[in-house]
């Protein structure tokens, strides 16, 4: 081969490379940009029967233990047909239909709050009253601070109870089940709110789940609630 030959060759390489760089460094930005992005999880307050500070301590909770884009919707009223009139309680499978219907375009995940009573089916009991209700890796979740209150020492204690019930179930909706490990935040209430009053971070059993299925959360949360002094069952 001639040198003018390879001295062409080269300088055509050396061209197409120089504008396959420029055109990587615009587009390089724009990629950077939906890389960082957080997913978004909406929070719908639901019913009148929900206080401000309670949907504070929600935020603050789940701002800490996981990496999404928090966006509060406008308070709507609770749908009619979930209403359970026999027990005055609302059907959390209902709900969870409802705010997936209605989720919107950009929602990764939409955690329904409310201050009422809510239930599921458990086992051969049609209406077992519950703190909150997910699917397992699906888009919707829902919580309620009526149960949080049974048994409180304060309004503080509370809200505390309902933060975690908060990020119990957003969890869920992540693919973690229940955790056997105890005081750990995916820890089974198994119907006693008490349960609640254990629990403090997200254990790392857990937390590799998550890593593992490419969903990690911040190692060292700013957790908004005291540990727990440990006591007997």
């Amino acid at each position: 081969m001639s040198k003018e030959r390879n001295s062409v060759m080269i300088n055509q390489m050396d061209r197409r490379q120089f504008i396959q760089s420029i055109l990587a460094a615009a587009l390089m930005p724009s990629f950077a940009r939906a890389a960082d992005k957080k997913l978004v999880l909406y929070l719908q307050p639901m019913g009148p029967k929900l206080s401000d500070p309670a949907v504070a301590m929600v935020k603050k909770a789940l701002d800490e233990f996981y990496n999404f884009d928090l966006k509060e919707l406008e308070r709507i009223p609770l749908p009619e047909h979930a209403y359970y009139p026999p027990r005055k309680r609302y059907r959390a499978g209902k709900l969870l239909d409802f705010l997936g219907r209605r989720a919107p375009e950009d929602a990764f995940r939409v955690l329904g709050m409310t201050g009422v009573d809510i239930s599921c089916t458990k086992g051969k009991i049609y209406d077992w009253g519950i703190l909150g209700y997910a699917q397992i890796d699906g888009p919707a979740s829902v919580i309620s601070i009526f149960r949080c209150k049974m048994g409180a020492r304060s309004k503080k204690h509370t809200l505390i109870r309902f933060g975690k019930v908060a990020v119990h179930e957003v969890g869920h909706t992540l693919g973690l089940e229940h955790c056997p490990n105890r005081g750990c935040l995916m820890e089974d209430a198994r119907g006693k709110v008490s349960t609640c009053d254990r629990e403090y971070d997200i254990c790392q059993r857990c937390r590799a789940l998550l890593k593992k299925w490419g969903r990690p959360i911040p190692e060292f949360p700013d957790i908004p609630w005291p540990r727990p002094i440990n006591k007997s069952p």
